[in-house]
């Protein structure tokens, strides 16, 4: 384990009231005590390091201000609360972070009463501020009580919708409400689009803050002396391009920008906010990611996800790749598709490295675009580009890709337009836990009229997914596989398009059959050899499709064997209950089929290793093993030797 740096004054502080007995001079010292703790940590953990370094001046005057947990400091996204969880009474916990029982890499309510909203997607603080301000005038009395609302933005979750309803609301209402933009010119990718250049050139325009500061926004918050002359200031810089003016518009008082590292601006400004702001009030904080440690501000993502790594030279501790990641494999096919066909191209939502999508930009950067963290955008862009003649890849996580889903059902399906939607993260996925998992998107997809929906069971099949996907223009079509290493199988040099609506036979058994969808299938030939070795031979097939289900394999299963089982890595209402459908209008049940569908539990799963979080789910081979055995009434494997 990495040796702990010395932190004298923040041995010191339990809980963020402490921080109000030290002198600036000394929260500045205690900056640096909380970055070098947040280093070691992560270092020991893996996680989200970049992000939080960029805020730790930030989270230590905001606490050092504010009145926590009375106050409700809201982080969005959740990716930079490292410092926050330190400061929280979490400190001795915080080399769990990210793992088994240990401490979420978010916000999350039910592990502290200073996260008063979890967090893990983007875009939600300045709505839940908003509730939070709400439910304190409305006479709301959480245990704690209800002070101010304070939430923390960043620029890149400023390109969704969601925040600038929110902000729209906010200023209608015109309650008191403190909205830190941490303007840090990167989010995962570098940010995309018209917000990120109109915040860029506020960056340029940043020696005239101290003008644009009295001239926009903080007119009634300044002495009464300097008043007059800030009035003055702002009609001479009326009608030039100054900041603030878009969230001015939106009914904000603006401030800034000013530097988020520098505690001599930051203390002062949200002392004063909080001494004198009436409505809402966005303060714009410029600061940088990855912040303190070298190893991350020269990255190219600034740190923002790292597994384990030494703290003197930031190599990450890396296991061997034994095979091709899932994501390297559709990125390398879908590069193979588009060589073949020009209208193929590919959207993301500010994820094209966690996509892959980062490698075919470098290939056809005429034909991939990254609609930043817009994923309701992304979706109905890619609608329009498949109604214009194109072949658009959606390539959106399953759980970013729930954001999406009206956007999915009325612009997408609806109209029966050719968007292939690669989803990336299915199943359980990790250290990110319940708000990253892809448990979802089979049942919210499957249901709908006229989708394909496919699951690779390995990487080999993947190949063959996108090669289906590019020549699919019918309808929408989906295809699911997860995070990780694939199996290492052969792979094809280019895939080979699958009949619509077709599985496949892995193995010939009798008695009972297990029909998998997606990548359980290599846990399930491994309980099948186990129960072969011990007399039970089942039958194991491979779906490949959720929609349309391959009937005749069903069907010819179900009469030739006592039992069927299906397993996925998805929710209850997916595949399975899509098979019950299917057995249940043909009448099978009567006939005395014994039918079992695994699938994940009615639980959200915490963070662990995913070996770890299948077997909470119950879905590894030792427990497939004991569902069959369960299934043919046998109680044990002696037994079925007998």
């Amino acid at each position: 384990m990495t040796d702990a740096p010395k932190t004298p004054l923040l041995d010191t502080v339990q809980r963020p009231a402490d921080l109000k007995r030290f002198s600036d001079a000394q929260l500045r010292q205690i900056a640096d005590e909380v970055r070098a703790e947040t280093v070691s940590a992560v270092s020991v953990t893996g996680g989200h390091l970049g992000a939080g370094l960029g805020v730790v001046e930030l989270t230590i005057a905001l606490h050092a201000v504010f009145d926590t947990p009375r106050d409700k400091l809201i982080w969005d996204v959740g990716h930079q609360c490292y410092p926050h969880k330190i400061l929280t009474e979490r400190r001795d916990r915080i080399r769990t972070l990210r793992m088994k029982d240990g401490l979420s890499g978010f916000t999350k309510r039910s592990e502290s009463p200073y996260d008063p909203f979890g967090a893990a997607h983007s875009s939600t603080s300045i709505s839940a501020a908003l509730g939070f301000a709400v439910a304190r005038d409305l006479g709301g009395t959480p245990p704690e009580g209800t002070g101010d609302a304070i939430a923390v933005i960043g620029d890149g979750s400023m390109s969704a919708g969601m925040a600038y309803e929110a902000m729209n609301n906010a200023g209608h209402l015109g309650k008191r409400l403190i909205v830190i933009l941490n303007d840090n010119e990167m989010s995962i990718a570098p940010p995309v689009g018209a917000m990120s250049s109109y915040l860029s050139r506020l960056y340029a325009q940043n020696p005239f803050h101290d003008l644009k500061a009295a001239a926009k926004g903080a007119v009634s918050m300044l002495p009464e002396p300097f008043r007059e002359g800030a009035k003055r200031a702002k009609e001479m810089l009326k009608g030039m391009a100054v900041g603030g003016t878009l969230f001015e518009e939106l009914g904000f008082s603006y401030l800034g920008p000013i530097d988020g590292h520098d505690m001599d601006q930051l203390l002062p400004v949200l002392r004063t906010v909080k001494a004198r702001a009436t409505g809402p009030i966005l303060i714009h904080v410029l600061t940088k990611k990855g912040k303190g440690y070298a190893p991350a501000e020269t990255a190219r993502d600034k740190g923002h996800a790292t597994a384990k790594f030494d703290v003197v030279t930031g190599a990450q501790k890396k296991s061997p790749s034994n095979a091709p990641s899932y994501t390297s494999v559709f990125a390398q096919h879908l590069i193979k598709e588009a060589q073949a066909d020009d209208k193929v191209c590919a959207v993301t939502a500010a994820m094209p490295d966690g996509t892959g999508l980062n490698l075919f930009a470098e290939r056809y950067p005429s034909r991939c675009f990254d609609v930043g963290i817009a994923e309701q955008h992304g979706v109905t862009f890619s609608a329009a580009l498949a109604a214009g003649g194109m072949k658009p890849f959606c390539a959106i996580y399953s759980t970013f890709l729930q954001r999406g889903y009206d956007q999915v059902v009325h612009d997408v399906a609806i109209q029966r337009l050719p968007v292939r939607f690669a989803i990336d993260r299915a199943g359980l996925v990790g250290a990110d836990g319940a708000t990253h998992a892809g448990a979802f998107d089979v049942a919210y997809l499957a249901n709908l009229p006229g989708f394909v929906v496919m699951a690779a069971a390995d990487e080999a099949e993947l190949a063959h997914m996108v090669a289906t996907a590019a020549a699919h223009d019918s309808g929408p079509i989906a295809f699911r596989f997860p995070r990780g290493e694939g199996t290492g199988v052969e792979m094809p040099d280019r895939g080979t398009p699958l009949e619509i609506g077709k599985g496949r036979i892995i193995r010939e058994g009798k008695g009972v059959a297990i029909l998998s969808f997606g990548t359980r299938l290599s846990e399930v030939e491994k309980a099948a050899e186990n129960l072969s070795a011990k007399g039970i031979t089942p039958t194991v097939a491979d779906a490949r499709f959720a929609k349309p289900l391959d009937r005749d394999l069903i069907l010819d299963l179900v009469e030739s064997h006592d039992a069927l089982i299906t397993i996925e890595e998805g929710a209850v209402g997916g595949f399975g209950s899509h098979v019950a459908q299917l057995l249940a209008e043909e009448g099978v049940f009567d006939r005395g089929l014994k039918y079992r569908s695994m699938v994940l539990p009615d639980t959200f799963i915490d963070q662990a290793n995913p070996a770890d979080m299948y077997a909470v789910a119950g879905m590894n081979a030792e427990q497939i093993e004991a569902k069959v055995l369960s299934v043919l009434g046998v109680a044990s494997l002696g037994e079925a030797r007998a």
